[in-house]
Formats: C-alpha cells, structure tokens, sequence
C-alpha cells in the first residue's frame, strides 16, 4: 500500500519527465507537449489541492522552454497547449478537493460504524475459563466496517457459554435485528440454567420485534469439562478438530428452526454434546465463509484449508485463515464472515 502511493505521488513528474524526453527525441516536426495535461490530472488522484496546483505549474514551467524549442512560443497551437493544461490543472484542483472531502466523510463514517460496532459487537475475551478463545470478523460493508452477523462470549454461573450467529438481510435492519438478538443473549446467558430456556428467551425477544419472515440462524454453545454442549437454530455446523487432527462437522441430530421462525416449530431442539477435551479445537463460522466463492466460482474449501488452524497461537491461526480466505476470493468478501475459535490447551 505504501510502495502504491510512493508511486502515485512520483506519477505525475515521471509522466512530464518523459513527455519532455519524448518531445526532445522526436524533434521539432512532431510536438507532444499537450500530453504535459497528464501531469495535473495525475496528481489530483492522490495529491492535495495545493500539491495539484504546483504540478500544474511544472507542466506550465517546462512548456514554455519547450515551446521555444520547438519554435512554437506565440503560435495558436502553443497557445491552446497553456490554456488547456492551465484548464485541465484547474479541473484536478477541484476534483482533488470533492476527493479530500469524500475521503473526511468517509472517515468520519467509520468511525462511527466502528463506535457502533464496538457497543454491539464487544471483543471477545482472550480467555475464558480454561479456554483460549481468538475472534475474526469481516464485514461484506467495506466502507462502514458493520454488518449482520453477530457473536458473544461470556462467563456465567452455569459456565461459559457463547452465541453465533447470522441476520437474514443486511444493512441496518440487520444490524438492529442483531442488537435485539445479543441483548437477549447476555441477559438470558446469566438467567437460565438450560440451553434450550435461552434459545426459548431469544425466540420471544424476537418475536416482539421482528415481522413477517425474518429469521437469524444460530448456534448457542455451552463449555463443560470435557465436552461441550450445542443447540442449533438453522446455522452451519462447527468444525472440530481434535488432539491427534482428525476433524469433524458435527451436524446436529435435531437441528431447529432459526430464530424467529418458532411458532412453526412443534417443538424446540434438544441439546447436542459433543466432544471437547485438552489440546481439541472448534471453529465456529457464519455461512459467509463456506458460502464465499473465487473467480471460478467455486466455495471456499475451509475443511481442505483448517490445517491453518493447528498454528499454537488460536488467533495467529485464525488471522491465516482469514488472510487464505480473502485470497481465496480475491477481493472483497459478498457476505460477513465471522469466526470463533475455542482451543483448550
């Protein structure tokens, strides 16, 4: 990134540079001094309004030189050459300002997306009980860094437990959506004894406040010695790695219906235990990972790719696998896509 806008700072004397030495080569029967304009327009891309200024005044500094070069000072081809880098420079002095204040603004947008984002999605902490826990979140909103999946650890009585989840639709709705979603979460992980009662409080939560078909897939876990317990509410399975490397998706036997769907439901999901013991580890993910596709089309291969996961430190082998996913995709992701990883040493 630094190497890019050393670059682009350079572009605009690199271009008069060579326009110049072109003009000089190719004699005085062919004049491409109007190609001096580039200069200008160059640097309203990544320089200020002043900086855009001075090189439009370079462009005029070594035009008139060269237009005594090339016996053309007074003729009115010359004189369309000045006035057309004096109007291009002008132009880029403009659109270098709408720039600076596009790029003010969207800072500032981000960093209320981010304050935001901190009051709803707090970090994780580091540990949690016995538990080493590392957190990756990338939101398909570039620009406003915040979107619609949701996640939460948190320390009770009953043990730890912890919430991931995935808001059908994006934008504030979903955001909105996922602030009722954790609010009900933190206070219900303290209240009840059962996974079930806490998916029953969060179903209520969001009957009160969602309509029509909206829903949010979910994981709701809990951490016991040696195992872990699991409801799942409509949400992609974990991944499992054990001590000795062997992996697993643990689909659930009775996997429910997502949250806010339950008045179709007959009856809510039973609990799934699965094991958890010393040097084992989970991934958690939203489907924004599984579901994010390269150039070819194809899905990202995350069984294929958790040997990343095996690094001693959870969150230098979350951030590799992060890092192998936007490769993967090649740019931007379409969709959010965070990931818990729970390691017991």
């Amino acid at each position: 990134m630094r190497s890019s806008l050393r670059v682009l700072r350079w572009l605009p004397f690199i271009v008069m540079l060579g326009v110049t030495l072109v003009d000089l080569l190719a004699g005085q029967n062919l004049v491409f001094l109007p190609l001096l304009t580039l200069g200008p327009a160059f640097a309203s891309v990544s320089g200020g309004v002043r900086r855009t200024a001075a090189v439009g005044a370079v462009a005029l500094a070594i035009c008139v030189p060269m237009a005594i070069y090339n016996d053309l000072l007074f003729t009115w081809a010359n004189n369309l050459t000045v006035i057309s880098i004096a109007g291009v420079t002008a132009a880029s002095m403009l659109a270098s300002r709408l720039r600076l204040q596009r790029e003010r603004e969207l800072a500032s947008v981000r960093q209320v997306a981010e304050a935001a984002q901190r009051v709803l999605l707090r970090p994780v902490p580091r540990r949690a009980g016995d538990v080493r826990v590392a957190l990756s979140y990338t939101s398909a909103a570039a620009e406003a860094r915040i979107g619609g999946d949701l996640y939460e650890v948190v320390t009770t009585p009953q043990g730890v437990r912890l919430l991931i989840g995935d808001v059908q639709g994006k934008g504030l709705a979903a955001v909105e959506t996922a602030a009722w979603v954790l609010g009900a979460f933190r206070e219900a992980a303290y209240d009840e004894a059962d996974l079930g009662d806490i998916g029953d409080r969060l179903e209520a939560s969001l009957a009160r406040h969602l309509g029509g078909e909206q829903f949010v897939t979910a994981i709701i876990a809990e951490i016991h010695e040696k195992e872990m317990s699991l409801v799942n509410f409509g949400h992609p399975a974990p991944l499992l790695i054990l001590s000795d490397g062997e992996l697993h998706a643990p689909e659930p036997d009775e996997q429910g219906l997502p949250l806010g769907l339950g008045v179709f439901e007959t009856s809510a999901p039973k609990p799934q235990r699965i094991p958890f013991g010393s040097g084992d580890r989970v991934l958690f993910f939203t489907d924004g990972v599984i579901e994010a596709r390269n150039a070819a089309g194809e899905f990202y291969p995350l069984t294929k790719r958790a040997w990343l996961l095996r690094r001693d430190d959870p969150q230098e082998a979350l951030d590799s696998l992060r890092t192998d996913l936007v490769q993967h995709t090649g740019g931007p992701l379409h969709d959010d896509a965070a990931m818990l990883l729970l390691h017991r040493p």
